[in-house]
């Protein structure tokens, strides 16, 4: 029997904001008001019609107290999960239960951040230390020591290889080329990714993700409803996870939580890996997709290396991976998981321009959140 929440619910617009660099004059409210005026336009939805939101903001604790005041939204179901980048992947499962269920009719998720721009800003006031903190004196940089710390344990672990990393910074960046949105598009090799300066052993520059400004937005309704002018992607499967909140504590540095929301999410999509025709994965490092590609049974544990080599996962290649570019070429806006999603419903609609894959009918979304903490994936497809 059919799971009930499999393709009862859809995808009917997505959007981003400005990405890059916006300037000091914008805010992560007002990239969040452009990404939801241009998905609901997608979507051919008025905002007046809206009556449930699912934000996640860093640093405002009331997220979607602010995004609903600033964009004139009352809504009678609302959520505010905040489980880092994973959150918007999670709000996709949850926006489609409150759909089910009748708590709402019309969703929007939607996210923004001026992370690169509020680096820049004279008066910008650093988020106060999280307390107890029983990592803070081996005086780690969080985040990227934490995913160095994963990636030496795979690397000692299964005999992966600095230059088989670099691949995926690779073929992020030649995804990245062919869009015209990406914030990286020139040419990158392996030897580019090693020479880079180590930032945390072994990693260096070229294995971290951007730091980008950046909005995205997406609204979903019940299937059959509020028919619009652009093909519906059905929400097939869905599912979350989390282990821990500080790297110290994660289970096996080699093993994330995705082998379990992976798992939920093809049993309620009914599918395995082999059906899947293109996959968007957080790459906040490049140690990321190599993980996830084997906890999501893409390919054994610790083969996840060699699995991406030769091109595998780039253009061309047999499993087209992050085709936007990516958080390591594309964008990545402190929380990246939200392009996840609307790459994959581009993909699955044809609207991707020159990356465009030929014959998407499924694709899976997957968001992380924190250090390797929390896991959220979703299956999407052209038809129920």
């Amino acid at each position: 029997m059919a799971h009930p929440l499999r393709g009862a619910t859809v995808i009917r617009g997505v959007a981003e904001s400005e990405l890059g660099q916006v300037g000091p004059d914008r805010y992560p409210l007002d990239l969040i008001g452009e990404a939801v005026v241009g998905a609901l336009a997608d979507a051919g939805i008025d905002k007046s019609e809206v009556d449930g939101l699912f934000a996640a903001v860093t640093g405002r604790v009331m997220a979607n107290l602010d995004v609903g005041e600033y964009l004139g939204i009352a809504p009678r179901y609302s959520d505010g999960t905040m489980v880092g980048g994973s959150s918007f992947v999670s709000h996709v499962h949850h926006a489609a239960l409150a759909l089910q269920a009748g708590a709402c009719d019309v969703a929007v998720i939607a996210y923004g951040s001026t992370q690169r721009t509020d680096m820049r800003r004279p008066d910008r006031v650093p988020y106060p230390p999280e307390r107890p903190n029983h990592e803070s004196q081996a005086r780690p940089i969080h985040p990227v020591t934490g995913y160095a710390l994963a990636t030496a344990r795979h690397m000692h672990e299964f005999g992966t290889t600095r230059e088989q990393l670099a691949e995926v910074a690779v073929a992020a960046r030649a995804w990245a080329a062919m869009n015209p949105k990406a914030f990286k598009r020139d040419p990158l090799t392996v030897e580019d990714v090693l020479a880079a300066r180590t930032v945390a052993e072994p990693l260096t520059t070229l294995d971290c993700c951007l730091i980008t400004d950046g909005g995205g937005a997406v609204v979903m309704t019940r299937d059959g409803e509020h028919e619009g002018r652009k093909r519906p992607i059905h929400v097939l499967g869905a599912g979350e996870a989390h282990t821990h909140r500080a790297i110290s504590q994660m289970p096996d540095l080699t093993v994330t939580a995705a082998r379990e929301s992976g798992r939920r999410a093809f049993e309620m999509a009914g599918l395995t890996p082999t059906d899947i025709d293109v996959l968007q994965l957080y790459d906040a490092f490049t140690i990321n997709p190599i993980l996830f590609l084997e906890d999501l049974g893409f390919c054994e544990k610790g083969e996840g290396g060699a699995f991406v080599s030769d091109g595998r996962i780039a253009p061309g290649g047999t499993l087209p991976v992050n085709t936007n570019g990516g958080g390591l070429s594309f964008c990545h806006p402190g929380m990246y998981g939200i392009f996840t999603i609307i790459e994959a419903v581009r993909q699955l609609r044809g609207e991707a321009g020159e990356r465009q894959v030929p014959g998407v009918e499924t694709a899976l979304a997957h968001g992380n959140g924190g250090q390797l903490s929390s896991q959220a994936t979703a299956i999407l497809g052209v038809s129920r």
